[in-house]
């Protein structure tokens, strides 16, 4: 019997085997101001997992999204920090299932591939898999589509390959990944987050294309081409210092040296030629730049090793937690 099969049962699956335990799905929903689409979201996800738990968290809407959800049959939280990262943040920690959706309110998402993405990350026993958008929502977006490549093709050179669209809020989760995953972010880079988590501990990870519609005609998107595009590029850094703080204080180091090198020849030519130092100034400055390189590479080291033992904490919490069968 297959895992969609297991998915669609009323009491969250069919037994595979008797001994072995249904498989609970929890479909999370952050939402901000999402009155027009939210119903319409609840009812679709409704119909292709009936038996999964439906949660809306409502981020401060001053519309009546929470009662169009709860209109819907969905089971309506709260989360007053205001970001999508918050949100997802709680929603992680608060709720218990098996296999987590996170999908936005805003019906750009098609729910009909809700099945097959669960259903392969639980056959394939991966931690996450990823809806890679396609179709007319993203061809209408040309902005955020130009953004997006550029961070995957950042992403990958700093982090590894592994993601093709790392901002795509569509993604299946198993309960491994959500509760050793130590959310920091408080907005939309929530989603950059959850990537650079999995490709640093080496996690089983794929993506699977998935249509990306547009929002209905009185939904307003709350994602800031410029603000949180920056925000999404110092998270990147910021976690690569983090992560990789050899290669970031390495790649810092190795600027100032050159920087010291360049100011340092013509000073070495004149020696070279009358013994003479002529602009003293310039050869202490050459010298100050030379100790901070080295100073930086040196951080690099000792920070590596931190880096190193909070991947294996990190590691073992993850080991910790039981597969899902």
């Amino acid at each position: 019997m297959s895992n969609i099969e297991r998915l669609r049962d009323t009491s969250f699956g069919v037994h595979m085997a008797p001994e072995q335990a249904p498989l609970k799905v929890a479909v999370l929903l952050p939402c901000y101001n999402e009155e027009a689409a939210i119903a319409d979201v609840v009812r679709g996800f409704r119909a292709v997992l009936p038996a999964a738990d439906i949660y809306v968290y409502d981020n401060n809407s001053r519309d009546r999204t929470v009662e169009r959800a709860r209109e819907a049959g969905a089971i309506v939280r709260h989360e007053t920090r205001q970001g999508k990262g918050n949100v997802v943040r709680r929603m992680l920690a608060d709720v218990e299932a098996d296999v987590y959706l996170m999908a936005d309110g805003d019906l750009t998402y098609d729910p009909l591939a809700a099945p097959l993405l669960i259903d392969r990350l639980v056959s394939r026993q991966l931690d996450m898999v990823v809806a890679t958008r396609e179709g007319e929502g993203m061809q209408s977006r040309r902005g955020h589509q130009a953004g997006n490549r550029m961070f995957n093709l950042v992403v990958d050179r700093l982090f590894g390959a592994g993601f093709t669209d790392i901002l795509s809020g569509y993604r299946v989760i198993s309960r491994r990944f959500a509760k050793s995953f130590p959310a920091a972010s408080g907005g939309f880079e929530i989603e950059t987050e959850l990537a650079i988590h999995a490709l640093d501990l080496r996690l089983a990870v794929e993506e699977a294309p998935v249509r990306y519609g547009r929002r209905p005609a009185d939904s307003v998107s709350k994602l800031s081409t410029f603000r949180d595009g920056f925000r999404i590029l110092w998270t990147i850094a910021m976690m690569h210092r983090a992560l990789k703080p050899f290669q970031f204080f390495g790649a810092i180091g190795l600027a100032l040296a050159a920087v010291s090198l360049w100011l340092a020849v013509p000073l070495l030519g004149t020696f070279l030629d009358t013994g003479l130092v002529p602009r003293f100034p310039t050869a202490i400055l050459c010298a100050a730049i030379m100790q901070l390189a080295v100073l930086s590479a040196v951080c690099g080291v000792i920070v590596e090793s931190v880096a190193e033992a909070r991947r294996e904490t990190k590691r073992l919490r993850y080991l910790e937690l039981k597969a899902a069968a």
